[in-house]
């Protein structure tokens, strides 16, 4: 689990750097506006919560990968011992079914 943990946020940490230098090398955080008035933040909050959002972005889309390629066995295979899976589970073993 920490191993995906470490998938989905660290490539999202990575492209969240570039995308504020590039972003903030555009716009000047003093002319930001949300909903016609300006934004009440500090330069500095505003790069703070333009790369918070940058990382969500990228986490975001390393999130849907890391679940995209999930193999057939992973997303199949039932957590729980034979004997403790439910009545009519076809995995459960009994009257010929699979295992």
């Amino acid at each position: 689990m920490a191993q995906r943990l470490i998938w989905i946020l660290w490539p999202g940490f990575v492209m969240a750097i570039p995308a504020v230098g590039i972003v903030f090398s555009l716009v000047d955080p003093a002319d930001l506006h949300a909903f016609g008035s300006p934004l009440d933040l500090s330069r500095q909050g505003a790069y703070t919560l333009g790369f918070l959002l940058f990382w969500a972005l990228g986490s975001g889309c390393s999130a849907l990968t890391v679940v995209l390629q999930r193999s057939p066995y992973e997303m199949n295979r039932c957590p729980l011992p034979a004997g403790e899976r439910p009545q009519g589970c076809p995995k459960r073993g009994e009257d010929g079914g699979c295992t």
